[in-house]
Order: C-alpha cells, then sequence, then structure tokens
C-alpha cells in the first residue's frame, strides 16, 4: 500500500501550484481525470461504485458518490495506518457518523487558506463561536487554520457545547474600546443563541469588522430566514448584511464555497466547482432552475474528488443559491444500489 505515496505526493504537488499559481484551465482540465483515475486505482470502494458506469470524458463525468458512503465505506486511498487526521460528521446519538480520512492535512489547509484568501478581507483578532476542543470537527480545524491568516482565535464554545456569552462579550466591548476590529467565525445557530442571550444589551462593533456564519439549525427545531438572522447582525452588533460571510462546506469535502450580504450566489474557487442537478436524469439544470448540489473538490485528493450532496440549489450564471438540505432529493432505490457497490 505504501506505493500509493509517490503518486500521491505527485498529484499533492500539482494541486497545490494550481491553488499558488493562475489557474490554467485547460491544464487542471486533464488533473481532475488524473486524480480520478488515482482514486479509482487505490480507494477499492470507490472503484467498485465506479465499475459499472462508462469512463468519464470530462470531470462532469465523474461518478460522484452520495454522502452516505462516507457512514457506509472507508473512502480512503491509504490504509488505516497512514491516516494522520478523520473529521467525523455531527450525529444524533446512536447515528452512524461520516468520516473523511486525511493522510495529512496540508492539502486541506491549503485549500482553506487560498480559498479564503480569495475574498480579500482584512486579519482580524477573531472570537470564534464553535468549540475549540473538538478534534474531530473539520469546522474547528478550517477555523484553527485561519488564524495564520486572520490573525489570533479565541474558541467561545466550552467543553459542555455553551456558548460562553459574557466572556465573549467582556472580549467584544474591549475590542470596541480599543478601537479595534474583530471577525466572528461560527455556526448560524450560535450566532442565533448569542443574541437572544445579549437581550436588551447591544454592541456596536467597530468598522472593519466582520462574522462569518456557517452551518444550519439541524437537530436544534430552530429554523428562522437568512435576512432575520443577517438583520440580527445588524441589531445586536452594529453589522451591515455585507459584513456578514456564509460559508458552504461540509466534512465530506476539503473546500468551501462562500458568499456575502444578501441575494448573492455561492461561489468557490477554481479547484472546487458545484453543477446543479436533476436527480431524475442527472443533467444539468438550465440556469435559474432548482436541483440538488453536485462538487467536484480536487483537494479530495484522499478521498473521492466528486460528491452529491443532499442539498437544494438554483443554478446561476456564476455560482448557486443554496436553497437548504433535501433528505429525499435523491431517489432511494439509487442510494441503496451505491451503498451496495460500495460496501461491496
Amino acid at each position: 500500500m505504501n506505493d500509493v505515496l509517490p503518486e500521491y505526493h505527485a498529484l499533492e504537488e500539482r494541486i497545490l501550484a494550481a491553488m499558488r499559481e493562475e489557474w490554467d484551465e485547460a491544464e487542471c482540465d486533464a488533473l481532475w481525470l488524473e486524480v480520478f483515475a488515482f482514486q479509482t486505482r487505490w480507494n477499492e470502494p470507490y472503484a467498485r461504485f465506479c465499475a459499472t458506469r462508462p469512463a468519464p470524458r470530462t470531470w462532469r463525468e465523474i461518478p460522484a458518490v452520495p454522502l452516505a458512503a462516507f457512514k457506509t465505506a472507508r473512502l480512503s486511498v491509504v490504509a488505516p495506518e497512514l491516516v494522520t487526521k478523520t473529521f467525523l460528521t455531527s450525529g444524533t446519538t446512536g447515528e452512524t457518523r461520516g468520516a473523511h480520512h486525511f493522510l495529512d492535512t496540508r492539502l486541506y489547509e491549503s485549500a482553506v487558506l487560498y480559498g479564503w484568501a480569495r475574498l480579500g478581507l482584512r486579519s482580524r483578532q477573531q472570537y470564534a463561536l464553535v468549540a475549540g476542543d473538538a478534534p474531530q470537527s473539520s469546522l474547528t480545524h478550517m477555523i484553527s487554520t485561519l488564524t495564520t491568516h486572520s490573525g489570533a482565535t479565541s474558541f467561545l464554545v466550552g467543553k459542555d457545547g455553551r456558548l460562553e456569552t459574557e466572556r465573549l462579550i467582556e472580549a467584544l466591548e474591549s475590542r470596541i474600546a480599543q478601537r479595534h476590529p474583530v471577525a466572528l467565525p461560527g455556526t448560524a445557530l450560535a450566532f442565533l443563541r448569542f443574541f437572544e442571550e445579549l437581550g436588551t444589551r447591544r454592541l456596536a462593533l467597530r468598522p472593519g469588522s466582520y462574522a462569518m456564519e456557517t452551518g444550519g439549525y439541524k437537530g436544534s427545531g430552530r429554523d428562522i430566514g437568512k435576512a432575520e438572522l443577517y438583520g440580527m447582525f445588524g441589531e445586536y452588533l452594529g453589522l451591515a448584511p455585507d459584513d456578514v460571510i456564509n460559508e458552504y462546506g461540509m466534512t465530506e469535502l476539503s473546500s468551501q464555497f462562500y458568499t456575502r450580504g444578501l441575494d448573492r450566489p455561492h461561489e468557490g474557487p477554481p479547484w472546487v466547482r458545484a453543477v446543479v442537478i436533476d436527480p431524475e436524469t442527472g443533467g444539468e439544470v438550465a440556469v435559474g432552475e432548482t436541483g440538488v448540489l453536485r462538487i467536484f473538490d480536487l483537494a479530495n485528493l484522499g478521498s473521492v474528488l466528486a460528491v452529491e450532496t443532499q442539498d437544494l440549489a438554483v443554478r446561476r450564471e456564476r455560482g448557486f443559491a443554496l436553497l437548504g438540505r433535501d433528505p429525499a432529493a435523491l431517489p432511494r432505490g439509487c442510494s441503496r444500489a451505491a451503498d451496495e457497490r460500495l460496501r461491496g
């Protein structure tokens, strides 16, 4: 199995070079197919999944595994003893959690940093509304990685999962008094709880401050619209909608998509591509139509680069407008057959 390493590292260097330099579409289009061929050589469950499908001629034809596959199969090009990092999906008690295995996190962290740099945001002290002591959380690792780009990070969710509200208020009031802008990354649910716990208190963050919200309200019984949530950012923190960034990513991916403010599509860097498909035909929908997101991520070198989500979106001229999760997006028969092929 160690024979996989030279090929892995050679492809890794090419992907990293493409991230660092001006993206050459023609050259990199071939890279997608090379990564696919590499993964079907070394990732046995994925090879079985692809065996009954035509060989892809373009990146759009690369077979995409459903998200559930990360729960039912070990999707990795390397043996377990070579894995140095595993991220687990969130889940309720007793639920099988999806696992994304990494030989190392070099490519993952580069995708985070180069993708974030494209937003052109200034470095800021970060106060993160996520748990810092969560080694299997891709979100915690992502925010920790951004420390090298966005300044020091303080995590404000304790081991018990409770937001350290008073500590956060004290920190923000101190930065306001010192006239220093801040960055607030966190989950949408954590921000909602923070605003509720603020009650009648209000904080006017300094100009240049921004927030990054990610994730929905899964398992919380809460659900509010984006415009209402962004209105709360203005009411409680003095942030305009354009000061708030939404990050779309998931444990099963290594790269992220971003949008800023309201009514703009999500877009990603060129090494991660999203296609909105008709779940019945598998074909791409027309601009303005709704379908299921299928994502191709070159930074997923060590697992599978093509993933079928269960998220609905509207195709835009550039990027997509995210609508939210649809658990029934894929026909159950197709999901069952895919699971059987992946398990062997």
